[in-house]
This record gives structure tokens, sequence and C-alpha cells, in this order.
């Protein structure tokens, strides 16, 4: 689905991402790391929103190095940043129009699926996006995302500030997403227990370095302090 071969990249000329390797499949793969490991700026760098300094990146064997964000994401790489990532100006439902705007498949059966997945922000439809809570805005930035018919999901700290209701729905939601639509999903997260109850693979970042990439599964306590350095 997606390679990426000894990227770097970073801000104004200081290195975040340094010579990493990763390759995602068909699965559920989580970036987890301490603060600053580099999580936001991977995952701002595969949806192509942060230029490579350096290496190489392929998605569905495509080079898109050095595409912009938009082509990125007309080839089926959907993005949610950290933050909201929503226009709070417009009404939920033309923040879903804008992700409508992609894609070939009638907007409205795209609609239905989404609303059927995220049936809180269907009752607010005609609300202004600016006036949601928390994590309804998180609903409709994947939703958004979601109308684009992605075949890759980059999710950014999805339950950053969340209140405890919405961090186990959002995880059962990462996991239908990935079950029924068949979509490959990378998500970046603090809550590390939370993230390998989901995930198949992950990879463990430490100063914008792999410390780890394995199976979920075999993640122990040990490895994830090596990785953090704790």
């Amino acid at each position: 689905m997606l390679d990426a071969k000894g990227i770097c990249s970073g801000y104004r000329g200081v290195t975040v991402i340094k010579s990493l390797d990763l390759s995602v499949g068909r699965e559920v793969f989580a970036v987890l790391g301490a603060n600053g490991a580099g999580k936001s700026t991977l995952l701002a760098t595969l949806a192509r929103l942060i230029p490579l300094m350096s290496g190489e990146l392929w998605f569905q064997g495509e080079d898109i190095s050095r595409v912009p964000s938009w082509v990125s994401a007309a080839r089926g790489i959907g993005y949610v940043p950290q933050e909201k990532g929503i226009f709070p100006g417009l009404t939920v439902l033309e923040n879903l129009y804008v992700g409508a705007m992609i894609g070939s498949r009638s907007r409205e059966d795209r609609l239905d699926e989404v609303i059927e997945l995220f049936p809180d922000i269907g009752e607010r439809r005609n609300q202004l996006a600016g006036t949601l809570s928390g994590g309804e805005s998180r609903m409709v930035a994947c939703g958004r995302a979601l109308m684009q018919d992605p075949r890759l999901l980059l999710l950014d700290e999805p339950t950053a500030g969340l209140a405890p209701k919405y961090v186990d729905s959002f995880f059962d939601k990462i996991r239908e997403i990935h079950r029924t639509r068949d979509v490959s999903i990378i998500l970046a997260e603090q809550n590390a227990t939370k993230a390998l109850e989901v995930a198949d693979r992950v990879v463990v970042l430490s100063l914008g370095e792999a410390s780890a990439i394995m199976d979920a599964a075999d993640v122990t306590t040990e490895k994830l302090k090596e990785g953090y350095r704790i």
C-alpha cells in the first residue's frame, strides 16, 4: 500500500524524520512515541504536506515523493490532522461535501455511508461546524476524509483532548472503518494502550527514527520504555 524508503523531512532546514524506512499494507498501523518523537511530522509528510528532504515515497506502486498534497489525496490518501481539521464557518454538511470534491462515486451514496458510521453528525448536518464539541468535530474531520473514498487513511492523534466517552467510540470506529471499508489506516496516537488494541503492527518513533517496528501482539512494556526513552 505505502512504502517509505529512507525518508527525511522537517521544518526550515531542521530534520525531524531521519532516514526512515517503512512499509504499510492492508492493515491498521500505529505510530507510537513520546511528545516530540515526530509522529505528526511523519503523518504530514506521508500526506505530502511537508516536502521530503531526501528519500522516496511510493503509494500503490506509484512514486509520490514530489507530488503536491492534492495529488496524493486524489490518488487515495485521506488525512485527518491533529487539530479539529474542520471549516468552522461551514455547516457539517458543507464540510463533508468538501471531501466529496475528490472521487467519482455519487456524493449522496458516500454521505449516507459516513452518516451511518457517525450518526451524531448526521443529526447536526445543518449546524455550523464551529459550534460542535471536540468529539463531534473529530467525527466531521474523519467523515470528510472518508468522503474522498481513500484507500489509505492517516489519523493524527484522533482522540487527543477528547472526553473518555468519545475515546472508546472513536477506536471502535477505527476498527469498523478498516474492516467494512477495506481502508488501510496509519494511526499516530499517544494512547499506546488503546492503539495496541486496534493495530496490526506498530512503529515506535524516537527522535524521528524507528526504535522498533513489530507486530502489535509482540509489543512489551520494556520495548515501549526503550522507544520512549523512559
